[in-house]
């Protein structure tokens, strides 16, 4: 007699469930396949963005592989938002609160329904955090596909990227191209199915649930529109069997050291800052012991190597063509940066999994030697100081300036701010300030893409700052800081500036300050008052449950 491989579906055995079976046998199942194990395959596919359109077919390949390995898959679908389409409206509210909602409706298919393994789809920035966080919460064995990167857009013989058209929108602005030219730039940006092509959020992680071992090797590079991301699909549907067989789960994957592989693959490729804010997510919902301080402890000796947008050349695309994340993780393991015991989901280590793979292509550009980085250490940075006394993070990626001391402006809205600049009310040597943004004061902490695109576009990127206790794009960059915690809506220092204080951002000391005595400050703070929580729908559960950007604003109760 063959071994029972039920983790949990045996819930449905006895006369007593003969109800359940009734309905399971409604959906086409048999007495035989009541014997096998009930995988279920959580696809996040949607018309409203171009990362997830295409995610379908995928998912039926790995319903596919699912079978063929001797398991039931069960298909089932959640939401996703698109950042790109929200980003300066106010829709870009929803944005991290998704992050919750799809991991929260995952883990309730697969609980509610007594799945013994599951196979997640993601493709948009929150919905591979999202299935993430639900591969954790639902503890059965678990592999997670990503649909793949989108192909760059050409126009003029140069590629461009969705970032381009952001930019476009600050040049059209200062004058420097026509209304025709951006109409042109729109068109050619987005060429089909696939994630935002530069080394955004998406992609970031990515590559960074491909080294936390909790995706197939070599599947974060492939592109959307390739014949890989289809055997992806398929193994990734055996695999999950393989793991059920082998009785290991996320727990098992998901150690400490896999969450220091993964942020070192992503300080290296120089990824975004909103890795920070998932990672911290992903980790406490595994129940690791992971900090903002591990993130600037491992910045410290990290290398930033890859020459990819949005400060660089080349697009996640052109990694793929040399070699991909795999052969750069190769690197990184064989200069002792990573931790090659660490165990994945193909059942074997990740040294194991990178013993035969072909190095970085002789001649290529996209990723510089170890020994003449782009920069020495990460770019991703964690600042701290009196004006965020639990942390902010920025991204130097490409950013020449170390130190900058300005005068406060200061706004309560997005759209306030965006005014000001469009209208050159803020001058160079500023230091723009956005708050009440935060996870609680947004709520829902949205991205700034657009501002920081058109401070760029207008040639301010690294003569304004920019900060905020919202986030930003991983398509941003120039210098801005983000995730100012504790952010406004809590009473956080963010809240006590006031017009014309001296802002000052040292990146040689990682501090973030301003200029007010204490004396002043307590009276500052005496006489605030925060305004109301956002209290209606899903906005309004968020505001009042999620935690500090510095925890990586997650709403359970665990550990707080």
């Amino acid at each position: 007699m063959s071994k029972d491989l039920r983790i949990k579906s045996q819930a449905f055995d006895g006369k007593m469930r003969s109800p359940n079976r009734a309905m399971l046998r409604a959906v086409g199942l048999t007495d035989e396949d009541f014997k096998k194990p009930m995988v279920g395959v959580a696809d996040t596919e949607s018309d409203v963005t171009p990362c997830n359109v295409h995610l379908g077919a995928l998912a039926k390949e790995a319903r596919e592989g699912v079978r063929e390995a001797g398991a039931v898959p069960f298909l089932f679908h959640t939401i996703t938002v698109s950042d790109g389409i929200s980003m300066g409206t106010q829709g870009m509210r929803y944005s991290l609160p998704s992050r919750e909602i799809i991991a929260d409706s995952i883990e309730t298919v697969v609980g509610a329904e007594n799945m013994d393994g599951l196979v997640a789809f993601g493709g948009c920035d929150k919905n591979i955090p999202g299935c993430m966080i639900a591969i954790a919460n639902a503890e059965i064995p678990s592999v997670f596909v990503y649909g793949g990167t989108i192909a760059p857009g050409n126009l003029n013989g140069k590629d461009i990227d969705l970032v381009s058209v952001f930019e476009g929108v600050g040049k059209n602005n200062k004058g420097d191209i026509s209304d025709e030219e951006l109409k042109q730039i729109e068109c050619a940006a987005c060429p089909g199915a696939g994630s935002c092509g530069g080394m955004y959020t998406a992609n970031t992680m990515a590559s960074a649930v491909e080294a936390l071992g909790m995706s197939l090797p070599g599947s974060s590079s492939h592109p959307a529109v390739s014949k890989e991301k289809g055997v992806d699909s398929k193994e990734a549907g055996r695999a999950v069997y393989n793991l059920i067989e082998k009785r290991i789960f996320p727990k098992d994957i998901m150690t400490k050291e896999a969450f220091e592989n993964a942020i070192t693959l992503v300080m290296a490729l120089g990824g975004s800052t909103n890795a920070i804010l998932h990672l911290l997510a992903i980790a406490h919902a595994i129940e690791v012991d992971l900090t903002i301080d591990d993130f600037a402890r491992i910045q410290k000796k990290v290398p930033h190597i890859a020459d990819l947008k949005p400060s660089g050349r080349f697009v996640f695309q052109d990694l793929y063509n040399v070699g991909g994340v795999q052969a750069v993780m190769k690197m990184l393991l064989e200069n002792g940066y990573l931790h090659g015991d660490c165990l994945t989901v193909t059942g074997k280590t990740l040294a194991e999994n990178l013993k035969d793979v072909p190095d970085l292509t002789e001649g290529q550009e996209v990723i510089t030697p170890l020994d003449n980085p782009k920069r020495k250490d990460g770019p991703l940075v964690v600042l701290k100081g009196n004006l965020s006394p639990e942390g902010s993070v920025a991204k130097l990626s490409g950013v020449k300036v170390k130190q900058h001391t300005g005068p406060a402006r200061v706004f309560n809205t997005e759209e306030e701010a965006t005014q000001a600049v469009i209208e050159d009310r803020i001058n160079e040597g500023d230091v723009l300030i956005i708050r009440y943004v935060g996870p609680k004061g947004g709520p829902g902490m949205p991205e700034m893409l657009s501002l920081s695109s058109i401070l760029v576009g207008k040639g301010l990127g690294e003569k304004v700052a920019l900060l905020t206790d919202g986030r930003f794009s991983g398509g941003t960059h120039g210098l801005v800081i983000g995730h100012i915690a504790p952010e406004a809506q809590v009473g956080g220092p963010i809240a006590l500036v006031e017009e014309g204080d001296s802002v000052t951002i040292d990146t040689v000391n990682m501090e973030l300050t301003f200029e007010v005595s204490e004396e002043e400050l307590e009276t500052r703070r005496s006489k605030w008052v925060a305004p109301p929580l956002y209290k209606k729908g899903a906005l309004g559960k968020y505001a009042h449950n999620v935690t500090s950007a510095s925890k990586g604003a997650v709403t359970d109760y665990l550990n707080r």
